[in-house]
C-alpha cells in the first residue's frame, strides 16, 4: 500500500525554480507527486501536516562536516551527527575523509556509505581525500574512490601546497567528471597564526593570518581551474579581496564556485574576547569590515554556498591556552538560525539564503536534493521564521560542545525536518 502526506497551509519555498507561494504538497512513498498553489484535495487514507502558514523549504545541504566515525567516535558519530543534522533541518551532509584511516581508499568509503545508511536518518556523502593520508605528496586513486561512491575531492581541513600536484589532480578530476572543493591556505604564510592579523591580534598578544595567507593560494587555484576546465571550488573564503578574485574567475568560467563559512558570515574577530577558545577557527574570524564583505559577496551571487563547518572537538582540545587550542566548531544545529538574522536584518534575501543551503550546494555534488518539485525526493523542513530561541549547549544532540553560538538568541527555527516523507525531527521530539 501506498503511504501518502499532504502538506497544507504552508509558504513553499522553491529556490531552484525562485517559488515562493502559499500552498500545498502531496508526498506519496517518500516522493513528491503534486505540488500546488493553494490547497490540494486531500486523498482518502492520507496523513496531513498543517503547517500553520510557517515556511517549508528543501531540507538544507552542507557541504562541509566532520564527524569522528571512524577513529574518533567519542567525538562525534554518524548517529549523533544525524540527529544534530535532522534539529538544524540539514537532510544531506557531505562528510570530510579526515578520519582515522583517512577516507583514501574504495573499501573506506564504502564503508562509511553503508554505515551511515545504517545509522543516520538523514543522507550522508562521503568525499574522498585528494591526496593520499591527506599528506599532499600523492594523489589518490580517483577512479576507484568515486566508484565507491564518493561525491566529491576534498582534503578537508588541509591545503594543498604543491601546485603541480593540484594540477594533476584537477586533471584527473575532469577525467573523471568529479568536482574539487580545496580549502585555500599558504602554510609557510599562516605560519604559527592563531586569529586574524591585526590591531586585535597584536593587543592580545597573539600571532595573526594575513588576508594573503589565504588569497595567493585562492589565486593560483583559479588559474589552475581556468588552465583544467575542472569543477573547482573554494571550501571557504573569508575577506574581501578573496571574494573579489572569485567574482572574476566567474566571469571567465561557469565551473568556479566558493563557499563559506556560517561562522565568517555572523560572526568577527571580535567574538574572540578574553581568549576564547572556540571561536578559534580556520579560516580565522575576519574584522566586521570583512564579515560585512562576505554577506555582500552571498547576496550578490559571489558567494555560491553556506556551510556549517562543523567539526566537533573535545574539551581536551579547547581547554587550553588559545594559541595551543585546536581549531574548529559545531554548527549542524545552528547554522540555519545563525543565518536568518541575515533576513531579519535585511542584508540578504530569504530565497537568496536558502539557495546558498539548498540547491546549490546540491548541483555541485550532482545529487538528488535540494528541491520541491514532483519526482523530488521529500526531503523537506517546515521553519518558524520568528520563532524566538536562545542557545544552551546542554541542549545539543552533537556529541561535542565546541559551539560558538552558546547562549547567542535567534529568531527562527526548524520545527519539523523530513527526510523521504518519514518525519525525523519536530521541535517537541
Amino acid at each position: 500500500m501506498s503511504e501518502q502526506l499532504l502538506i497544507q497551509n504552508a509558504r513553499i519555498i522553491n529556490p531552484a525554480s525562485n517559488d515562493d507561494f502559499m500552498g500545498s504538497m502531496l508526498i506519496e512513498n517518500g516522493i513528491i507527486v503534486e505540488i500546488a498553489q493553494g490547497e490540494i484535495a486531500a486523498p482518502e487514507g492520507a496523513k496531513t501536516h498543517n503547517a500553520h502558514g510557517n515556511v517549508v523549504a528543501p531540507g538544507l545541504v552542507d557541504l562541509r562536516v566532520f564527524t569522528g566515525e571512524p577513529g574518533h567516535d567519542y567525538r562525534e558519530t554518524l548517529g549523533s551527527a544525524s540527529r544534530a543534522a535532522a534539529a538544524g533541518g540539514v537532510t544531506s551532509a557531505l562528510i570530510m575523509p579526515d578520519t582515522n584511516p583517512v577516507l583514501d581508499d574504495g573499501a573506506l568509503i564504502d564503508f562509511v556509505a553503508r554505515r551511515a545508511r545504517d545509522k543516520a536518518e538523514i543522507n550522508f556523502y562521503p568525499a574522498a581525500a585528494i591526496s593520499k593520508g591527506l599528506d599532499g605528496d600523492d594523489i589518490s586513486e580517483f577512479g576507484l574512490l568515486k566508484e565507491a561512491g564518493a561525491k566529491a575531492f576534498t582534503d578537508g581541513r588541509k591545503s594543498i601546497q604543491n601546485a603541480a600536484l593540484l594540477k594533476t589532480a584537477f586533471t584527473y578530476a575532469v577525467n573523471f567528471d568529479m568536482p574539487i572543493i580545496h580549502h585555500v591556505s599558504d602554510d609557510s604564510l599562516t605560519g604559527s597564526g592563531v586569529m586574524n592579523a591585526g590591531l586585535l591580534a597584536t593587543g592580545l598578544g597573539l600571532k595573526g593570518i594575513p588576508h594573503i595567507a589565504e588569497t595567493i593560494p585562492l589565486d593560483r587555484d583559479v588559474q589552475l581551474a581556468e588552465a583544467t576546465g575542472v569543477r573547482y571550488h573554494a571550501a571557504q573564503i573569508s575577506c574581501a579581496k578573496s571574494a573579489e578574485i572569485i567574482a572574476r574567475a566567474k566571469k571567465n568560467s561557469d565551473r568556479i564556485s566558493a563557499g563559506t563559512s556560517i561562522n565568517n558570515l555572523c560572526l568577527n574577530e571580535n567574538d574572540i574576547g578574553d581568549y576564547r577558545t572556540y571561536f578559534k577557527l580556520s579560516p580565522p574570524l575576519r574584522s566586521e569590515d570583512e564579515r560585512m564583505a562576505m554577506v555582500a559577496a552571498l547576496a550578490d551571487g559571489t558567494i555560491d554556498v553556506i556551510h556549517s563547518d562543523h567539526d566537533p572537538q573535545d574539551m581536551e582540545g579547547k581547554r587550553r591556552p588559545f594559541a595551543e587550542a585546536v581549531d574548529g566548531a559545531i554548527g549542524l544545529e545552528t547554522m540555519l538560525s545563525a543565518a536568518l538574522r541575515l533576513v531579519h536584518e535585511g542584508q540578504v534575501e530569504l530565497i537568496t539564503l536558502l539557495r546558498a543551503m539548498t540547491s546549490n550546494p546540491a548541483d555541485l555534488l550532482g545529487i538528488n536534493a535540494g528541491r520541491l518539485e514532483k519526482g523530488a525526493p521529500a526531503d523537506f523542513i517546515e521553519i518558524d521564521l520568528e520563532y524566538p530561541w536562545v542557545v544552551s549547549e546542554d541542549d545539543l544532540r552533537s556529541r561535542s560542545r565546541n559551539t560558538t553560538f552558546e547562549g547567542a538568541r535567534f529568531s527562527g527555527k526548524v520545527l519539523a525536518t523530513f527526510v523521504k516523507g518519514k518525519q525525523i525531527y519536530g521541535l517537541k521530539d
